[in-house]
């Protein structure tokens, strides 16, 4: 199989990382020179990775091309490339839907795909829709892979991963709040990730019994957990959260 990257930005890379530490057979990666420092990299780590200067050669070596683009600049470029029918097509693309794509490209055969940066380390949860074997394939052996028919379901999973940056910031928040009260840098980012990961990874083993009542069991009376929550929901601060989330919902869904 040879895949083609059209854009290399910090998706492409997580993506080609996960890759090569997978089980998954690749003969060749070709991959865009617009982000000079992560093709570079990528190209000095992996002995199957190509740069190439033109997204046409990408296309046409390629037997699955990734559409890892901005809106912008996807609507700037994609149409003015040719697709043959048989071309494969992933979109990476957060806000063009599938209608568009379908006439950017002159091709059917295209799905949309939301895969996260930690598909680096080969997890997390990555959106296909509408279900395709192809990119099935490709996926799972980089993540727990789900499969959507609706479109416009498929949203709503959009809208959900754009919490990624303030998941960080939270940690940083967390982090600098230990920092200023004099606690070493390494220690402090440690404890916060394993504090986070240790919460996440104990939430993805209960799922099962439903998030809220893992709330209602993370706290004890007039403890600290019930304090630092109520306070945060009064200054509302789930309900701008939720907010945020329709926000971005209204923005993909166009």
């Amino acid at each position: 199989m040879n895949l083609g990257f059209i854009g290399t930005g910090k998706i492409s890379s997580s993506i080609i990382y996960g890759i090569f530490s997978s089980k998954l057979k690749i003969k060749r990666i070709y991959i865009s020179s617009r982000n000079k420092n992560i093709a570079k990299k990528l190209a000095l780590r992996f002995r199957s990775v190509k740069i190439l200067r033109d997204n046409q050669e990408i296309i046409n070596k390629s037997s699955t091309v990734l559409l890892a683009l901005t809106p912008n600049v996807g609507n700037k470029i994609i149409n003015k490339l040719k697709f043959s029918k048989k071309k494969k097509i992933i979109s990476l693309i957060s806000t063009i839907n599938l209608n568009e794509l379908k006439k950017m490209t002159r091709s059917k055969n295209i799905v949309r795909a939301i895969p996260l940066p930690p598909i680096e380390i080969k997890r997390g949860p990555i959106i296909i829709c509408p279900p395709n074997k192809s990119a099935k394939n490709l996926f799972r052996h980089l993540g727990t892979v789900i499969e959507i028919k609706n479109e416009k379901l498929s949203y709503k999973f959009w809208s959900t991963a754009s919490i990624m940056a303030s998941f960080y910031e939270l940690l940083n928040v967390s982090a600098g709040w230990l920092m200023r009260k004099k606690i070493n840098k390494n220690m402090a980012n440690k404890y916060v990730a394993d504090l986070f990961l240790s919460l996440s990874e104990d939430a993805s083993n209960k799922r099962s019994k439903g998030f809220r009542k893992l709330v209602a069991e993370s706290q004890t009376p007039s403890g600290l957990n019930m304090q630092f929550l109520k306070e945060l929901k009064k200054g509302k601060f789930f309900i701008k959260f939720i907010k945020a989330l329709e926000n971005v919902n209204k923005r993909v869904s166009k």
